[in-house]
């Protein structure tokens, strides 16, 4: 692998640890319409698709569309008003950003969160280190598509063969082989690790954030 001097993160499950409020605003909402609640760790297998799918997943199958809009308008209020409650950056992951801003290294964030959260979230957590940040708009449609990492490379005037993408899933992995660039997937998100290795493309694998600065061989 070249020497890589852009990294394009995903957001949830790869640089910060959203579990424990996606997993409230779920089980709120669900409660709020009689609905049964789910575990920590079901909430955890439903996300990397959105938030309109983890409660599609959440809710389940036979709720009607209007009633599921219901449901999900009541998730995403209160997500709004509790998305920063025990929300915080993995251990390692901001000592990892101070070393790759020291190096001259590019970094932007890519996530299919709508994009006003994207951007709140990233000032709020990593003012200083990333000044790129793509999140779902009416322009750029949700991963897998490559839209979100075609326009962070714009904006951050890098080219794919020095960049690489950082994320936690297979929806990450799909996204990478769309934009063309190499993919590291990171061991401590939402998926777990045999599930990451037995994804087929799935070579390069990160323990710690700090393993990132070898494999970008920088």
């Amino acid at each position: 692998m070249k020497k890589k001097h852009t990294v394009i993160f995903d957001l949830d499950g790869t640089l910060l640890d959203t579990l424990g409020d996606l997993s409230a605003s779920v089980n709120h909402a669900l409660a709020r319409h009689g609905l049964p609640l789910r575990s920590r760790q079901e909430v955890r297998s439903f996300l990397g698709n959105g938030i309109r799918y983890l409660m599609e997943r959440a809710v389940g199958e036979g709720v009607p569309p209007a009633r599921f809009e219901e449901i999900f308008t009541t998730f995403r209020s209160h997500y709004v008003d509790h998305c920063m409650d025990t929300t915080a950056p993995y251990a390692g992951i901001i000592s990892l950003l101070e070393e790759l801003k020291r190096r001259g290294v590019r970094m932007a964030i890519v996530s299919n969160k709508l994009d006003p959260a994207v951007q709140q979230l990233n000032r709020r957590f990593f003012a200083g280190y990333i000044g790129t940040a793509v999140g779902e708009s009416a322009t750029v449609r949700r991963k897998p598509n490559p839209d979100a990492v075609v326009k962070a490379l714009a904006e951050l005037g890098a080219a794919k063969e020095e960049a690489i993408y950082v994320g936690d899933s297979e929806v990450d992995l799909a996204t990478a082989r769309r934009a063309g660039i190499d993919c590291a997937l990171c061991l401590w998100g939402f998926r777990d690790e045999g599930f990451l290795r037995s994804l087929e493309g799935a070579d390069c694998f990160l323990r710690e954030p700090a393993d990132l600065l070898q494999v970008c061989g920088i």
